[in-house]
């Protein structure tokens, strides 16, 4: 194994980082968030609904090219590691945000296949390689996090910021994508009007970041080279990242299972697919009000335990989904004539919570990653920031691909029906499943997750 060994230099002096530094890093997250979850959340429903593929299949459809993922990742990290010094990051975020564009679009380009099973197949195919190019961009982006300070609080404030855009991301692409694709007529003509929208946000705010970023100073540390498994046998020392990296992965699953289902339980459990643009809207309202929280309060109490104490709420308002209902007395009416009832109000409370507790626990367990690369950092004088990214995205995507499986497989053993060209009725036992997948599966693997987490530890040197 080849060790190289340069001296650590701070991005500035005081490790301060300039607001617009942070802020050209951060819109780069818009379009990479509507990237991660509208496929996420709308692929399942149109393969379902539009094509006619099973709910098993259409979760395997996603999980696929997430797998090829397991490996791409660190692959890319470890090429942005080595070619860093030469070119930069640059050309990778770049090159990431045209192809992630041109993925999307494709992928609900085509209606009209000749079978299910073909659809499939063809979804299948362009989802892999629109995720490639969202590997490209994905793992040097989050890597340039860690490079930016070497003060853990200057690295919470970028994620902050990063997360303010992430929750953007959310209420664009889960929260408008149905109106917009009714706007637009549905069916079809109103799928492709949907990503073409989208894919010019990701492609504008992709780019901003990537031409934003290109002469702002790194901290330059010694990198390990030679193979990947050579480098990954440095970072299976860091065990502060290791268990990170495993709590992460639980948690990130049962949201993916839950994410995967949102367009489910509005649509048959609570017969409100309307709320579903309002729900988004209070949760993102929350996330981005509680933002200085996220800032503050680990400055009080330390990144874990703010980070333990913003699940244990998440995974409680969670379970109460069990509770959901289509009932209740009227208590006010919209300006176009729909009706809000008192159970509408419970789940807009919900969001409330939801969105405040969420997005804290997922902007420190980033936060906390560029800690452990800091660690690495200080303790032996290497890192290789792109491939500690590229395992965390890795297992991200993973996650993100194993939660439409596990949805897919629980919505099949209920007796979910699938169609084409429109939603089917289902039975209640259907709808039970759909609402287990949003509440007690979720609430249960956040639970699992801290106790994983319960053994993190960062030491100090």
């Amino acid at each position: 194994m080849t060790v190289t060994t340069t001296a650590t230099a701070p991005a500035n002096p005081n490790d301060e980082v300039p607001s617009g530094v942070v802020l050209r890093y951060g819109v780069g997250q818009l379009g990479a968030q509507v990237f991660r979850d509208t496929p996420a959340v709308l692929l399942p429903l149109f393969m379902t609904t539009m094509l006619g593929v099973p709910a098993w299949l259409a979760g395997l459809v996603v999980l696929v090219p997430k797998l090829w993922l397991i490996l791409c990742d660190p692959l890319v990290g470890a090429w942005s590691d080595r070619l860093k010094t030469a070119i930069g990051r640059t050309p990778f975020l770049i090159g990431g945000a045209v192809g992630t564009t041109v993925g999307f679009i494709a992928l609900f380009a085509f209606t009209a296949y000749p079978s299910p099973y073909v659809a499939a197949a063809a979804i299948c195919a362009l989802f892999f390689l629109a995720s490639t190019a969202f590997s490209i961009y994905s793992v040097p982006y989050l890597a340039i996090a860690a490079e930016l300070s070497g003060d853990p609080h200057q690295r919470n404030r970028i994620m902050v910021l990063r997360m303010v855009f992430a929750t953007l991301g959310v209420l664009v692409g889960v929260g408008l994508a149905q109106p917009i694709i009714v706007k637009f007529g549905g069916g079809a003509a109103g799928w492709h009007a949907m990503s073409w929208i989208f894919g010019a946000i990701c492609l504008v705010s992709m780019l901003t970041t990537a031409s934003g970023m290109r002469k702002v100073p790194l901290i330059q540390a010694g990198a390990v080279a030679g193979s990947l498994r050579e480098q990954l046998r440095v970072v299976r020392r860091n065990r502060p990242f290791l268990v990170l990296l495993a709590t992460s992965f639980l948690s990130n699953i049962g949201q993916a299972a839950s994410y995967t289902v949102i367009g489910f339980v509005f649509l048959y459990a609570i017969r409100a697919i309307w709320l579903i643009p309002i729900f988004i809207l209070c949760m993102s309202i929350a996330s981005l009000a509680a933002q200085p929280l996220w800032l503050w309060l680990p400055r009080r109490i330390g990144k874990p335990r703010a980070y333990v104490l913003a699940s244990l709420v998440w995974a409680a308002v969670t379970v109460t989904w069990l509770w959901v209902g289509k009932g209740g007395a009227d208590v006010a009416t919209l300006p176009g004539g729909q009706p809000v009832n008192s159970q509408h109000l419970l789940i807009l409370l919900r969001a409330l919570v939801i969105g405040l507790a969420n997005s804290g626990f997922i902007l420190l367990a980033l936060s906390m990653m560029t800690d452990t690369v800091d660690y690495q950092r200080r303790t032996q004088g290497v890192a290789n920031e792109g491939v500690f990214a590229g395992l965390f995205s890795a297992m991200e995507k993973l996650a993100f691909a194993l939660g439409p499986v596990i949805a897919g497989i629980v919505m099949s053993a209920f007796g979910f029906v699938s169609s084409t060209g429109g939603a089917a009725a289902q039975t209640d036992q259907a709808i039970t499943g759909i609402i287990l997948l949003y509440s007690v599966i979720p609430a249960s693997l956040q639970g699992i997750a801290l106790l994983v987490f319960s053994r993190y530890r960062l030491p100090r040197s």
